[in-house]
């Protein structure tokens, strides 16, 4: 579809260039009645142009490229007014371009919150990162101590902050899967997650927003960024991405997982419940290890489906480690509600990469 609008707006523009032709009297034109003068040519000509140069930014997808399609629309739509007998058809192309110019200006601005939110959380001062060693492991379990070891953590900076990419698949229940790709960022001095994701949903793009941050939760999807699909900020979602942001924790930053607002309790060699106590929302998980060390699954019951808004089971089971900028890592995940009916597997992540103490 982006390479037909593509396609589409440099016809477009290239077609601007017979108003010049025919002000210059560059051949016959006979499919202009009326006569165009050279100042208006000149017009003709620049607006071609400036076709050319908004499909260069779509070409390569940079975020001034709406912009200009909608300037460049309405100043072709003026010229297609002067000749109109002649050149009305092409109304309809600048009808195209023009919506889905205002579809990407939308989503420019959409996700412009996102990245003012990660701004201001980057402002936040947080410790300068000091070397994790072996001693800062002996409050832990020991399958959890023996999961920090066996992911690298131990010998390398404690964490303040993680930036997560994902592409996978998600659907709703009785619904079919649709793909996405995500950039998160999570903070951990001041409990904080940051996701945006953009997903085509039956053909139609579709971006979501999950912000996570002082003490409060919202959710918005948003069909094309202009139509909200979900607009939620109840209580329950704070519990909720409270729950969402301990497993992120657990799965991809463990190092921050030495932390006084963790208690731990043994369960057995392979497991261990964790209580993870936010300013006072307290929700708890069990994390099941492999005898390798590997984190293979979170199972928590303090998370409420969207949904219905209810509290079920939800357990993130998680492998295919690799080496991942110096860490091994999970790089395959599934989110899972473990409904009465049976479980339902809505979403899978494959980790397209994750960075440490970002600046950026």
């Amino acid at each position: 579809m982006r390479i037909v609008l593509l396609l589409l707006i440099i016809l477009h523009g290239l077609i601007h260039l017979l108003g010049f032709a025919k002000a210059f009297q560059f051949g016959e034109m006979e499919q202009f009645t009326k006569e165009i003068s050279r100042p208006m040519g000149i017009l003709w000509f620049l607006v071609a142009l400036f076709f050319i140069v908004t499909a260069l930014g779509l070409l390569l997808r940079k975020d001034w490229w709406p912009l200009l399609g909608i300037v460049v629309v309405i100043l072709s739509q003026s010229l297609i007014f002067t000749t109109w007998a002649d050149a009305k058809y092409g109304t309809i192309a600048n009808a195209i371009i023009m919506v889905v110019a205002i579809v990407g200006m939308s989503n420019l601005i959409f996700e412009r919150g996102f990245k003012e939110d990660v701004a201001s959380a980057m402002n936040i001062k947080a410790p300068t990162p000091v070397l994790l060693t072996e001693e800062d492991l002996a409050p832990l379990p020991m399958c959890v101590q023996k999961y920090l070891v066996y992911v690298g953590a131990v010998g390398k900076p404690k964490i303040n902050n993680v930036k997560i990419v994902f592409k996978g698949e998600m659907r709703d229940k009785g619904k079919d899967w649709f793909k996405f790709t995500s950039e998160q960022y999570n903070f951990f001095v001041s409990p904080t997650r940051l996701f945006f994701m953009k997903a085509q949903v039956m053909g139609l793009p579709t971006y979501g927003y999950h912000k996570y941050i002082n003490e409060a939760a919202s959710m918005q999807i948003k069909l094309l960024s202009l139509f909200s699909v979900v607009d939620l900020a109840e209580p329950e979602l704070y519990p909720t991405e409270t729950v969402t942001f301990f497993n992120d924790l657990c799965l991809f930053a463990p190092a921050a997982l030495i932390d006084d607002r963790i208690s731990w309790e043994t369960l057995d060699n392979l497991s261990a419940k964790a209580s993870f106590n936010n300013n006072g929302t307290i929700i708890s998980a069990i994390l099941y290890f492999n005898e390798k060390g590997q984190l293979v699954n979170f199972v928590s019951n303090d998370r409420y489906s969207v949904s219905e808004m209810k509290a079920f089971p939800f357990s993130t089971p998680a492998g295919n480690y690799k080496n991942v900028n110096g860490y091994q890592l999970p790089t395959y995940g599934e989110a899972t509600w473990h409904y009465p009916d049976g479980e339902f597997v809505y979403g899978k992540f494959e980790v397209v990469d994750i960075a440490y103490n970002v600046i950026d």
